[in-house]
């Protein structure tokens, strides 16, 4: 099997990308879907989120509110920390739980927002990047989110830019192009990991 790693900036069309390597053929997990899943009512991380950032984070079904979440600890950094330091673990799991059922020819392709930053990109053979010019990055994150640029201008700073994440990757697709340019040079990055595979 191929572990590969799939990562990028907010809003430079990672699941795009996700999106057409499962259509090629790939295993793809979103590891944000598996990170919102933990905090879900009944998921392995809502105790010890409770127990970290009080009562007033779980929501009146039992799982964890994001947005009351969000608002402790994408201010303080040490407070990031701990959250990661909780779900992080559960989702690295979670991911090797996955790849253990592939079979053994597969391209498991787990997409992540914080793969480097996180040091799971370390677990993976090969890592791609998706990344874009950063005025669109901005407006598509704007479209998307529905914040504003200074609120959006504020998340990508906390992210490691894309010129450092470029130190990792063994594929960069760029996609401030047309959809056809991502979906092309997608299709080369999917014909050399099917070669190493």
């Amino acid at each position: 099997m191929l572990r590969v790693g799939l990562t990028g900036g907010m809003a430079t069309g990672k699941s795009f990308v996700a999106a057409e390597l499962q259509r090629l053929g790939c295993d793809v997990l979103q590891a944000d879907q598996v990170g919102h899943r933990l905090l879900q009512a009944g998921g392995a991380a809502v105790l010890a989120v409770v127990k970290a950032f009080g009562p007033q984070v779980q929501n009146a079904e039992g799982g964890i509110d994001r947005s009351a979440l969000a608002a402790i600890v994408f201010s303080d950094a040490a407070k990031l920390a701990e959250l990661n330091g909780i779900v992080h673990p559960l989702v690295f799991q979670q991911e090797e739980d996955w790849m253990a059922q592939l079979r053994p020819d597969a391209i498991a392709v787990v997409e992540a927002a914080i793969l480097i930053e996180s040091g799971s990109y370390r677990r993976f053979q090969q890592i791609i990047l998706t990344t874009c010019d950063e005025p669109v990055q901005i407006a598509r994150a704007m479209a998307r989110s529905g914040q504003s640029e200074p609120e959006v201008r504020a998340r990508l700073a906390r992210q490691l830019p894309l010129a450092q994440k470029r130190r990792f990757a063994d594929h960069i697709i760029e996609t401030s192009g047309s959809p056809e340019s991502t979906i092309e040079q997608t299709r080369a990055v999917y014909q050399k990991l099917r070669s190493l595979a």
